[in-house]
């Protein structure tokens, strides 16, 4: 086997442009396609006649369908390969999204929301799975932090072209601007899961843009790698506290990302802007805050092996961003601001977080385990749309929820300093892969 350093480099860099690119497009559509709802809230609501309860019922019931069918996804996901299980999510989802235009009552809406979370299923975990078979522990937080950062850039690019989308086609074909909205970002997800079949590779072994030199070294990485992790079978990620754990904390950070993603649109209308555009321009700043921090923070906690404290520090930094927005909310440009920082602590955490999981799991309980994680912390999404709800029926003090997610995302960071051992962090013993060292 080569163990070169410079050929080490040049391959993991070839996995990279291959990969990378490819799987952030494909976030940024599955992510526009959950979250476009909380735009088309701002036209939806008036033509359905439907209330601001009935829109989190329907925002959060997603995640209820995508719990149920998280874990068998992702063990699906196993046994066929991810290039043919991940084509069937988006091309499923794609249709599913796209039919959300013809939606009439709320009832139909409960029900395709519903939907779309089993079709999507599986999805976000798959890929972090997908991930642990190409790359070592020590190089996946700034790959995984690509992936996730399709969550900040769909919200620079999306928000934006969502407000064009509701402003310019609204009426044309006797449809509304929020059933464009909804038909124009589910077309494409169909198109890319359709080109998935014929570009993704589900392992190391299928890759013909490899040859046998660069896979024996990446697979000699990821056997190397797996030889020191003691849970292997799928019983073994239902039996571990760290997983359960691991759960909870997810549960607060998704309360925070769905608490923001579906609302930050309506609290930016709030301002007093009149266009759909100049709506999703502003709300657009919070989100460009993140992708920057995001991998700035990613790139460092690979670098030093870190992984509890970086998470710590930014998500208590988001919470305390998040109850400055709330205190400073009669100002509009002090509160995007502190908004930036909250959304940065949720969105950019996520990176920090995912290769705790991986840490510890390997073979099939990596992707059950990832998968448990996944499914019951995106429960959280479920609450994060109904806390402002919630919390009307207490407080008069519109900055309420804010605050009640900010003690969220508090609660999470205690868990992990409390019950994560120091173990999730890289030894810094273990020299790091040829690709990562200068």
């Amino acid at each position: 086997m080569n163990t070169d350093p410079i050929f080490e480099r040049k391959t993991y860099s070839k996995v990279d442009f291959r990969l990378i690119p490819f799987l952030f497009l494909c976030y940024i559509l599955a992510y526009l396609d959950r979250v476009n709802v909380g735009f088309a809230k701002l036209q939806m609501l008036k033509a359905l006649s439907m209330s601001d309860a009935a829109f989190a019922t329907g925002a959060g019931i997603f995640f209820i369908g995508y719990f149920f069918f998280e874990v068998p996804s992702n063990i699906l996901l196993k046994k066929f390969g991810a290039r043919m299980w991940i084509a069937r999510i988006m091309i499923s989802w794609g249709i599913i999204s796209s039919l959300m235009m013809f939606v009439t009552s709320e009832w139909e809406f409960y029900a395709l929301r519903f939907i779309l979370g089993l079709a999507e299923a599986g999805f976000f975990p798959g890929i972090i799975f997908y991930l642990t078979l190409w790359y070592p522990s020590n190089m996946r937080s700034s790959r995984t932090a690509w992936f996730v950062a399709a969550i900040a850039v769909s919200g620079v690019i999306g928000n934006p072209v969502s407000g064009l989308i509701m402003d310019t086609l609204s009426g044309w074909l006797h449809f509304a601007g929020w059933q464009w909205l909804f038909l124009a970002e589910g077309v494409p997800s169909i198109l890319v899961g359709v080109i998935v079949i014929f570009y993704l590779d589900s392992n190391i072994e299928d890759a013909k843009w490899l040859d046998g030199e660069e896979k024996a070294l990446l697979a000699a990485n990821i056997l190397a790698e797996d030889k020191h992790k003691i849970e292997h079978k799928l019983s073994d990620a239902f039996k571990s506290f760290k997983v359960w754990v691991l759960c909870a904390i997810y549960f607060t950070l998704m309360i925070g990302l769905y608490g923001i993603a579906f609302w930050l649109p309506t609290i930016v209308k709030a301002f007093g802007l009149k266009g759909y555009l100049e709506v999703g321009l502003i709300s657009a700043i919070p989100y460009g805050v993140a992708v920057v921090g995001m991998i700035l923070l990613s790139n460092h906690s690979d670098r030093t092996g870190e992984r509890r404290w970086h998470y710590v520090a930014n998500v208590t930094a988001g919470a305390l961003g998040l109850i400055l927005s709330g205190i400073y909310a009669a100002n509009p440009w002090a509160s995007i601001a502190f908004l930036s920082v909250g959304t940065l602590g949720v969105v950019g955490s996520m990176p920090l977080f995912w290769p705790m999981p991986s840490a510890f799991l390997a073979g099939t309980a990596a992707a059950a385990g990832i998968g448990i994680v996944n499914s019951i912390g995106n429960l959280g999404g479920y609450v994060g749309p109904n806390v402002p709800i919630w919390a009307k029926a207490y407080s008069d003090d519109p900055s309420a929820a804010l605050y009640i997610i900010a003690a969220a995302l508090l609660l999470g960071a205690a868990l992990v300093l409390i019950f994560i051992p120091k173990s999730v962090n890289i030894p810094k013993s273990a020299p790091a892969p040829a690709g990562e060292r200068g």
